[in-house]
C-alpha cells in the first residue's frame, strides 16, 4: 500500500469518526444539552440541527464505504466536498457569533476535507486496500 494511500485512509477516518460522533450527537441529543455543548443549536431550529447531524452522520458513512466495498467510489470525494461546505459554512457562523478559538479546529477539518477531495477525486486513485 502506498504512503498516498495510508495517509488518504487517515485522513478518510478521522474526519469519519468526528463528523460520525458530532452527527450522531446533533440528531439525537436534546437541544438543552447541545446549546450548553456548542451554543448556536440553542438559536437554530431544531429541524436544522437535526437534519445537519443527519447530514453529517450520512458524510461520515460516505468517506469511508464507497472505496470500502468498491461501489462508486467516487462518491467519496463528493462526502468530503460536502464536509468542507459544512465546514466554510460553521467558520461564517463562529466568526458572527466571535467564537474565534473555533476556528482551528474548523480550518484542520477543512483542510483534511480538501485533502481527500483531491485525492479520491479519479476512479483511478481508488483503492480499496
Amino acid at each position: 500500500m502506498s504512503k498516498k494511500t495510508i495517509a488518504l485512509w487517515g485522513a478518510q477516518v478521522l474526519l469519519a469518526a468526528v463528523f460520525a460522533l458530532a452527527g450522531f450527537m446533533k440528531a439525537t441529543q436534546p437541544i438543552p444539552d447541545l446549546a450548553a455543548m456548542m451554543g448556536w443549536p440553542g438559536e437554530a431550529p431544531v429541524a436544522l440541527v437535526r437534519f445537519i447531524g443527519a447530514a453529517e452522520l450520512a458524510a461520515a458513512a460516505g468517506l469511508i464505504l464507497p472505496v470500502l466495498t468498491g461501489i462508486m467510489p467516487r462518491l467519496t470525494a463528493l462526502a468530503a466536498l460536502g464536509l468542507a461546505t459544512i465546514q466554510v459554512l460553521a467558520m461564517g457562523l463562529h466568526i458572527y457569533r466571535g467564537e474565534f478559538e473555533v476556528l482551528p479546529v474548523n480550518a484542520v477539518l477543512l483542510a483534511l476535507a480538501v485533502y481527500v477531495i483531491l485525492g479520491r477525486r479519479t476512479s483511478r486513485s481508488v483503492p480499496a486496500a
